[in-house]
C-alpha cells in the first residue's frame, strides 16, 4: 500500500522512536519504567500498611496537575518538534565518529608504531571496547552537561531544558537545537577517542555490543530507571550505590530550584564522573521538597518563541558584549589634546 509522502515519513520517524529496543524512547523501554514504577508505588503503599489499588497507583504516577500542566504540554511539543522535524529544518553535520576513531587510530599508530591484532577471543575485544565506549558517553555528556551550566553562553541554550516546572520522561526532549547540536559534537570526540584507543589496543577493529547501534550497556540503564529520572518519584541511590548511580532523584536534584542544588548530578546513567569531580549531590532517602523551572511564572518559555528565538537573541546579545568589552577604544577627534 502506498501512502503519502507525508503521512509514510510521520510514521516511518514514528517507528524508528518507538520500536527499535535500542532507541532512548523505545515502547519497551517506556514499558519498563511503568513497571518499575508501578511496582515502587505498590510496595512504598505496602510498607505504609495501606490499600493497593490500581486507581490509587494511576493517579500517583499520572496526577493531573502534572498532565494538564502548561510545561506538560510544550514538552510535547519539543517531542513533535525533534521527532518529525528537526531533521527536516537542520540539515548541518556533526563530527563523523568513524571519522575521528579513524584519525585517533592513525595517531596512535604513528606515534608508537603498529600493533599486533591481539590473540584474544573476539568477546573478549568487543566488552573491554564496549564498556570503554559506555564510560566515555557518560564522561562526554557529564562535560557537556558541565560546560552548558558554566559557560555563559552554551547556558543559554540549556536552561531550555531547565524550563520545564514539571517532570515526565518526555521532558529529555525540551531541548534547544544548538544544544543537541553541541551535545552530539561532544559525544561522537569523546567516544571516538574510547574506540580508537581500544581499536589500537587491540590491533584490529573490534566492535561494542549494541542495539540498534545502541551501547548494550546504555540499553540495560535506559531500561532501568533513565526515563524515571525525569518524573515526580522520588527514588533515591545512597551510601556508595549514590556515589556510582545516577539515581532518579539524583536528577530530580540537578533540576531543582535550590541554590543548593545548582550545577550538581551532570551524569546521566553514572554518578561516577561527578563523584570524582566534586559535582555531586547523593540524596537522602526522605524525599525532599522540590520546586522546577527557570522563571516558573514566566508562561513565555513554553512557546515557541521562548523556546527557540530567545535563547538565540540572549546568546548573541553575550557575544555582542562581550566583543565590545574586548575593542580597543580609539580616541575620537574631539578627545585630541589642544595645543
Amino acid at each position: 500500500m502506498d501512502l503519502p509522502p507525508g503521512i509514510a515519513y510521520f510514521l516511518n520517524q514514528l517507528s524508528l522512536l518507538l520500536l527499535p529496543l535500542g532507541s532512548h524512547f523505545s515502547l519497551t523501554s517506556l514499558a519498563s519504567a511503568l513497571v518499575i514504577a508501578v511496582a515502587f508505588v505498590a510496595y512504598r503503599r505496602w510498607r505504609r500498611h495501606r490499600r493497593i489499588r490500581l486507581r490509587t497507583i494511576a493517579r500517583a504516577l499520572f496526577p493531573r496537575r502534572i498532565l494538564l500542566s502548561p510545561s506538560n504540554f510544550a514538552d510535547l511539543g519539543y517531542l513533535f518538534f525533534h521527532v518529525f522535524l528537526a531533521g527536516l529544518l537542520f540539515g548541518w553535520a556533526t563530527l563523523s565518529f568513524q571519522f575521528l576513531t579513524n584519525g585517533i587510530m592513525g595517531a596512535l599508530t604513528a606515534a608508537f608504531g603498529p600493533v599486533a591484532p591481539t590473540a584474544l577471543p573476539a568477546f573478549v575485544a568487543r566488552s573491554v571496547v564496549t564498556v570503554m565506549l559506555f564510560l566515555a558517553y557518560e564522561l562526554g555528556y557529564w562535560l557537556n552537561h558541565y560546560l552548558s551550566h558554566r559557560v555563559p553562553f552554551l547556558w543559554e541554550f540549556h536552561r531550555v531544558h531547565h524550563t520545564a516546572t514539571v517532570l515526565t520522561p518526555v521532558t529529555n526532549f525540551r531541548v534547544h537545537p544548538v544544544y543537541t547540536f553541541v551535545f552530539v559534537s561532544i559525544l561522537a570526540i569523546a567516544t571516538a577517542i574510547a574506540n580508537g584507543i581500544g581499536n589500537y589496543m587491540f590491533g584490529e577493529t573490534a566492535y561494542q555490543y549494541a542495539l540498534s547501534d545502541t551501547n548494550i550497556i546504555l540499553v540495560i540503564f535506559i531500561h532501568a530507571y533513565v526515563h524515571l529520572q525525569h518524573t515526580q518519584l522520588w527514588i533515591p541511590f545512597s551510601g556508595a550505590l549514590g556515589r556510582v548511580f545516577m539515581s532518579p532523584a539524583h536528577h530530580q536534584v540537578h533540576h531543582s530550584t535550590d541554590p543548593a542544588h545548582f550545577n550538581k548530578n551532570m551524569g546521566s546513567c553514572l554518578a561516577l564522573w561527578d563523584w570524582m569531580f566534586g559535582t555531586l549531590y547523593v540524596p537522602g532517602k526522605a524525599p525532599e521538597r522540590l520546586s522546577f523551572g527557570v522563571e516558573p511564572d514566566n508562561a513565555a518559555v513554553h512557546t515557541l518563541t521562548g523556546a527557540y528565538v530567545e535563547p538565540v537573541l540572549r546568546a548573541a546579545a553575550l557575544v555582542r558584549g562581550a566583543l565590545q568589552r574586548q575593542t580597543p577604544q580609539v580616541p575620537s577627534l574631539g578627545d585630541a589634546p589642544k595645543a
